[in-house]
This record gives structure tokens, sequence and C-alpha cells, in this order.
């Protein structure tokens, strides 16, 4: 339905023919304006193009200072965020990406931009999904389709003690949107240590109508063995004690099975990554500082969307062995982004840590 109003297209409407308009935003045209790209003659680029002048790639990136919140992007609507694609510099956890729909006044989207691509330890990681790519030697990509029916605003808040420079690229479509479609929400939580016994929160507060359509987790292990026997839970539409979906341990929700392990001859852990799920990132430790695992995964509910009406709360376990056979309830280094669509208004979202709580360590 949706490529028939120019939203998302596929392979098998590529073909149909529309009344949408494509537009994108960059440091080239940061508005957007038709016929009113390339025209800078200041920027990043300047000294690069002295020789050569307007035209020449003046203006490729933006530069943010300590401190600074840039707006990359302010649209109205109605319309789609269809692609984003940016290459940050600097710590990927102290710059804050937020995205405001309609004018409202706290954010639907709030993330370290590592973690909103699925890159959350400082670290690049080769991803090849369909929402989201990550491609040498740091591309981050965004396909997560955004309607929006009044405005859009995409901001970068740079919270680290020095510079950073992002070049990036939204192209977006300005068409009628579907009263069906809901908003795109993105939601980061990090917790370190877990505390003992404690079950870490994915999502919670969730109000309205919705689907829940994507985790990523950055997991650190503070214990040897296994660590990966916790079950994620769905609470939804009023769930009390029980929920109505329960998993049956972390890899197996992450669509990996006995430990992401073919063998010790084979390696041990092994990194994969497909269109709805992966584990794209293994850090092993290197003997000396580097001396914790930690791994990158995600979870894409693009075909099997957890639809809830009424609220939604999702947990995840962290639990290892212990002598005898028994289960460990671990006190991980977990950090998580939830991904979800609903009707607005959506709840405030927790407030994201401090910084020196942001930090990969």
């Amino acid at each position: 339905m949706s490529g028939f109003n120019g939203l998302g297209m596929n392979l098998g409407n590529l073909s149909r023919l529309s009344s949408a308009k494509t537009r994108s935003i960059s440091p080239e045209n940061f508005n957007g304006e038709k016929g009113k790209a390339g025209m800078a003659t200041e920027g990043t680029g300047a000294g690069c193009a002295r020789d050569l002048g307007q035209g020449w790639k003046i203006s490729p990136s933006i530069r943010i200072h300590p401190g600074e919140v840039r707006v990359l992007a302010d649209i109205d609507g109605p319309g789609a965020i269809q692609q984003i694609w940016m290459t940050p510099t600097g710590h990927w956890r102290f710059s804050i990406i937020r995205i405001y729909w309609d004018g409202e006044e706290t954010p639907s989207v709030e993330c370290p931009v590592g973690d909103f691509f699925a890159c959350g330890w400082q670290k690049y990681a080769q991803i090849s999904s369909l929402p989201i790519c990550v491609n040498p030697g740091s591309a981050f990509n965004c396909y997560w389709e955004m309607p929006f029916r009044k405005r859009c605003k995409i901001t970068m808040t740079n919270i680290a003690a020095e510079d950073m420079v992002v070049y990036y690229q939204i192209n977006y479509t300005l068409t009628e949107v579907p009263e069906d479609c809901a908003y795109f929400h993105a939601q980061f939580r990090r917790v370190n240590p877990l505390p003992y016994k404690d079950v870490y929160t994915i999502a919670d507060g969730i109000k309205g109508q919705g689907q829940f359509v994507g985790t990523y987790m950055a997991w650190g292990v503070n214990n040897t063995g296994w660590w990966g026997e916790g079950e994620i839970k769905f609470f939804m539409d009023g769930d009390g004690e029980f929920p109505t979906i329960c998993g049956t341990g972390t890899e197996d929700y992450f669509c990996g099975s006995y430990n992401f392990d073919v063998g010790a001859a084979n390696g041990g852990y092994r990194e994969f990554t497909t269109p709805y799920a992966g584990l794209p990132q293994v850090i092993r430790p290197d003997g000396l500082y580097q001396s914790q695992q930690r791994f990158g995964m995600y979870r894409w509910h693009i075909m099997d969307p957890v639809r809830f009406e009424q609220d939604l709360k999702v947990t995840i376990q962290a639990l290892g062995w212990r002598s005898g056979g028994r289960y460990l309830p671990a006190q991980d280094d977990m950090a998580s982004v939830a991904f979800w669509y609903q009707s607005e208004p959506h709840n405030a979202f927790p407030a994201l840590p401090e910084k020196d709580a942001l930090e990969v360590i």
C-alpha cells in the first residue's frame, strides 16, 4: 500500500509511478530545497576547493563543537524519511541523535549514534541487514521508514570534550501519509553492572497502539563461561507478573543457537549478519587491557512485529552458569536500543545516563 503513496518501495512496486517528491538534505543543501544543492561558498572543504570554486565539494560535512546541538534536518510535512547515511568522528556514545515528529517537545528517537546504527562498542562491525547497514570504514546507514505529517526535526548533540565532524545525507519524500501509519521510535538504555538478580529492561512505559520492530544490544560479559541463558519477555496490554511472550534463551531470540559456538577448532563464537538478525560483533580479550568479552547483536521484527494495543514492556535476563549445574544471575554491562512504531503522543523517555555512565571503557 505504501508504495502507491510514495513511501517505502520494494521490488514489487518499483515500476509504479507516483506524484511523491524526492528530496535530500546534506551539508551541501541544508534545507533540501529543489535546485539549490551544491551552492555552498564556505564549508569544511573550502580550502581543498580553493582552486576550483563553487560546486566543487565546498561543504561535505559539518563540525559540531563540545556541548553544541546542531539541527541536521528540519522538514515540513507530510512525508517520510527513507534513508539516513552518516559517518561521525569521535566517541559514538557522546554523539546523541534525536528525532522529533510533528512539533513534539520530547523526542521519539534519543540514542547515541553508534548504538542507533547497531555499533555500540566504538568499534566498526560490518552489518548487512534490511533496516541497518554498516559498511567500511564507519558508514552508518538506516532504512527504517519514518513517516511524519506536519514536521520532522533531526538533531545531533556533541557531549564530548572535543569537536566532532559528521558527513551525512538524509533522503526523504514529500507525500501524503495514510491515516494508519504510526511514528517511528528508538530508545537507548544502559546498566553497568546489572545488579545481582535484577532483570534488564529493554523498554518500558510504552503507551498507545503500535508494534515493536527491533532490538539491538551491546552486551559486555563480566564473568567467564556462557552468558546467554536468559529469556526475553514481552509484557503487553495489561499483562501482570507473567508475559504473553517468553523466549527460550538469549541466543535463541537473536536467531542463533547453542551459544553462537561452532566449536573451539572452528574459532568458537561465530559472527553472522543476516537481513533480520545477527551477531555482527564479537570483541575478544587481547590478553592485556582489553580484558572483557563484548558482543553486539540485533533482532529485527520485520516479518513478525510484536503488536500491542495499549502498552508494552520488554525485559531480558542476564543468565550464566555456576557450579552444580545451576544458573548464575549475571552482573554484566548491558546496553540496548528498542525500536518500535506507535501512535502519538508517546510517554517521555527516561533520562539518558550521564556522560560517564554512557562511556565505553
